[in-house]
C-alpha cells in the first residue's frame, strides 16, 4: 500500500472505520456525523431477513465457523467486508475473477474449507442465471447467507433460494455497512415487507433479530456530538510529541456502540510503521483481569473454585509453605501478605539460558534467549514458596497473587491458562488477535515493540512479553504476557458491562460478575482482581469525572480498560509507553485520564 507524506494509509483503503489512523476523515462516500445517522435509520427502515427459520441470523458460536465472504459487482464490498472482520475472521473472494478463465466451478473449490459463506448481490449480478445456480447449489452443502441491495425486482429473482435472504433496498454504503453488522447482530433487522413482490416474498413477511454484539458508528448515534471530542486528537498527540509514547490506539464504546477508534504516531520513534487500530499491544498487567480473573470467574460460577477456600486446597505442593492458608479471595485482593514480585533475569545464572533452542533450552524468552527446561518448577515456583509474607490483611499489589491464582485456576481445569482463555472466551467472542504469545500468530509488524533491553535478552522486545517474570516462564503468566487489539478489548469488557452475555452467549451469571467487579475490600477500593474508581476525590483515579461503579485494570506498559455502568462507556487506551526504556512521562502527564475525561464531558455535553 502506498502511505501519504503523513505516514497514513488513506482510510478508505481499510473500509468502514471511521476513525483509525491519525490523518484519519470519513471517505467522501460515507455520510458523516447527523447525516450518517439519518441514512442509518433510512436502512434500517428498508431492510428485511428471509428464510431465517432456523435462525442463523445473527451468527452464533464464532468459534465453530468459518467464514467467506463473496462479491461480485459490489461498489461497496470493501466497507462491507471490512465491517464483517470486527467481529470474525471472514475472508473475502472477488467472484470477478471466476468469470472467463476461471469459472463459479472453480469459486466453489476455494470455499471448500468455509462452512459459512455470505454472498453480497445486486440486482445486476443476479442477472446472470449462473449466479443465481450458484447460490442454489452452495445453499445445500454449506451455511449461506445472501446479502441483497437494491429494489424489489431483486428478490423476485431469488424465488429458488432457501438460504437466510437479508434485503436492503437502498444501495448505499451505509445500507452495507448496516448489513454487515446485522449478520452479526451488531445491528437489530426490525422490519417486515410492506408489499408483495412474490408469493416467497409477500407483504408482512420478515424476521425480527436482537442486537447482540458492539455496534461500530459515529458519535451522533450515541447522543455524542463527534467535535467534543477532538479534545483526544489533542492530548495523544501531546503525548508524542513529549516521548511519552511513540503511538497509541484509543476506543470509546457507549450505549454498545463503537463511536471512537483512532489510531495515533508510529510502532517507534523512527517513524517506519504508523500505528493501526488493528495493531496488537502488550497489555502487562491487564492481563491480571482479562485472563486469569475472568477464567477465576467462570469457575467461580461453575462451582469449582471457592473464594473462601485456600490456596492449600488447590496446590498441594503449597501445603507445607507460608502460602497454605491464603485464601483465594486475598490473593485476588491482594491482601495476601505476598511481596510484589521475585528475582528476575539477575537471578539467571550463565548456565540457565542458551542463545540457541535446544531440548535441553526450549524455553523462548526472546530473540537468541532461550531458557533451560524447568527453570520456573526449578526455581521460581521454590522462590515464590519460600518468599514471606510480610503485610497480610493490607493492600499490597502483587505480581506473585496472580502467578499463584494461574497455578490454582489450572490445577482445576488441568488446562494451562492460554489454552483455556481461548476456548472459553475469545474465540467464541470474536476475540481474533488476545492471547498470549502473539509470534506464533501474528508478524511482527502488527505488534509494536516494548523496551529495548540490552541489559539481560540483549534485544528489541517485539512480540516478546515485557515483564520479566512472565518473560522467564515462557510468555504466559498470571499477571502479564496477554497482548490484543483495542477491539478485542472492546469486545471482552462489554461483556462484562453486560454482566455477562454477549453474542447471544452467557459467559457468567450477572451476580458473579457484580460481585469480581464491585469494592470487596475495606482497605483499598478493589475489587476481585479488578482495579476500581478511587474514593480518595485527590486522585481523581481513574479520571476526575468516572463514577464510583467504574471497574478495570492498568499496564505497566501504558495500557488501560475502564468500564463505567453508570454511563454504559468502555474506554481503552493502548499504548507502547516503555519503548525504547521505561519513561514516567505518560503518567506524568497524565494523558490516560485526561483522555477519559474528555468523553465524559462530551457525553455531558451531548449534541
Amino acid at each position: 500500500m502506498i502511505k501519504n507524506k503523513w505516514g497514513c494509509i488513506p482510510l478508505v483503503l481499510f473500509g468502514f472505520t471511521f476513525l483509525n489512523t491519525a490523518c484519519a476523515q470519513i471517505p467522501p462516500a460515507i455520510p458523516a456525523g447527523q447525516a450518517y445517522v439519518n441514512e442509518e435509520r433510512l436502512v434500517e427502515h428498508s431492510t428485511v431477513l428471509f428464510n431465517n427459520i432456523k435462525y442463523l441470523l445473527p451468527l452464533q458460536n464464532l468459534d465453530q465457523l468459518k467464514i467467506a465472504s463473496v462479491h461480485f459487482s459490489s461498489s461497496y464490498a470493501s466497507v462491507f467486508d471490512s465491517l464483517l472482520n470486527k467481529y470474525s475472521k471472514v475472508q473475502a473472494f472477488d467472484g470477478r475473477i471466476y468469470s472467463g478463465a476461471k469459472n463459479l466451478t472453480n469459486l466453489s473449490a476455494d470455499l471448500k474449507w468455509y462452512n459459512t459463506i455470505i454472498l453480497q448481490v445486486t440486482d445486476t449480478d443476479l442477472n446472470n442465471p449462473q449466479i443465481v445456480d450458484f447460490i442454489n447449489s452452495t445453499q445445500k452443502l454449506k451455511n449461506v447467507i445472501v446479502a441483497a441491495f437494491g429494489g424489489g425486482t431483486v428478490l423476485t429473482k431469488l424465488n429458488n433460494v432457501t438460504a437466510p435472504v437479508l434485503w436492503s433496498e437502498r444501495l448505499t454504503p451505509v445500507a452495507a455497512l448496516y448489513s454487515a453488522q446485522a449478520i452479526f447482530g451488531g445491528l437489530p433487522v426490525t422490519q417486515k415487507l410492506t408489499r408483495t413482490y412474490s408469493p416467497q416474498f409477500a407483504a408482512g413477511m420478515g424476521f425480527i433479530t436482537d442486537k447482540i454484539r458492539l455496534q461500530y458508528t459515529v458519535p451522533e448515534d450515541a447522543g455524542i456530538n463527534a467535535s467534543n471530542l477532538t479534545g483526544i486528537d489533542d492530548i495523544a498527540r501531546e503525548a508524542i510529541a513529549e516521548h511519552a509514547t511513540p503511538g497509541c490506539v484509543v476506543l470509546v464504546a457507549k450505549d454498545g456502540k463503537v463511536i471512537f477508534n483512532k489510531a495515533y504516531g508510529y510502532h517507534t520513534y523512527d517513524k517506519a510503521i504508523p500505528d493501526q487500530i488493528t495493531d496488537i499491544f502488550d497489555l502487562a498487567s491487564m492481563t491480571k483481569v482479562t485472563a486469569t480473573t475472568v477464567e477465576a470467574m467462570k469457575l467461580t460460577d461453575e462451582g469449582k473454585l471457592n473464594l473462601e477456600a485456600t490456596v492449600g486446597d488447590y496446590l498441594p505442593q503449597t501445603r507445607s509453605s507460608n502460602k497454605n492458608d491464603i485464601q483465594i479471595r486475598e490473593l485476588l485482593m491482594h491482601q495476601a501478605g505476598l511481596i510484589p514480585d521475585i528475582k528476575g533475569f539477575e537471578k539467571v545464572k550463565p548456565a540457565d539460558h542458551s542463545t540457541d533452542s535446544s531440548a535441553a533450552y526450549p524455553i523462548r524468552v526472546s530473540d537468541h534467549y532461550f531458557l533451560r527446561k524447568d527453570y520456573y518448577k526449578d526455581v521460581m515456583f521454590p522462590d515464590i514458596l519460600n518468599s514471606p509474607l510480610k503485610t497480610r490483611g493490607q493492600y499490597v499489589y502483587s505480581d506473585v497473587g496472580l502467578v499463584l491464582m494461574m497455578e490454582v485456576v489450572e490445577s482445576i481445569t488441568a488446562i494451562p491458562e492460554n489454552v483455556y482463555v481461548q476456548q472459553a472466551f475469545y474465540k467464541p467472542l470474536g476475540m481474533q488477535t488476545a492471547g498470549f504469545l502473539p509470534l506464533y500468530r501474528f508478524n511482527q509488524n502488527q505488534i509494536p515493540p516494548t523496551e529495548n533491553d540490552q541489559e539481560y535478552r540483549q534485544s528489541l522486545l517485539d512480540g516478546y512479553v515485557h515483564d520479566p517474570t512472565a518473560a522467564l516462564m515462557g510468555g504466559v503468566a498470571g499477571h502479564a504476557g496477554l497482548f490484543a487489539s483495542a477491539n478485542d478489548v472492546a469486545i471482552l469488557y462489554q461483556m462484562l458491562l453486560n454482566r455477562g452475555t454477549y453474542g447471544g452467549n452467557q459467559y457468567f451469571k450477572p451476580e458473579v460478575v457484580d460481585l469480581f467487579t464491585s469494592k470487596q475490600s475495606a482497605v483499598s477500593r478493589r475489587g476481585l482482581g479488578f482495579d476500581r474508581w478511587d474514593p480518595i476525590a485527590d486522585r481523581h483515579y481513574p479520571s476526575k469525572l468516572a463514577s464510583p461503579q467504574t471497574f478495570g485494570h492498568t499496564g505497566f506498559t501504558g495500557t488501560c480498560i475502564w468500564v463505567d455502568p453508570k454511563y454504559n462507556l468502555v474506554y481503552v487506551f493502548l499504548s507502547n509507553r516503555v519503548y525504547p526504556n521505561v519513561s514516567n512521562k505518560l503518567g506524568s502527564l497524565n494523558i490516560r485520564p485526561r483522555i477519559q475525561d474528555v468523553v465524559y464531558d462530551a457525553i455531558t455535553k451531548g449534541m
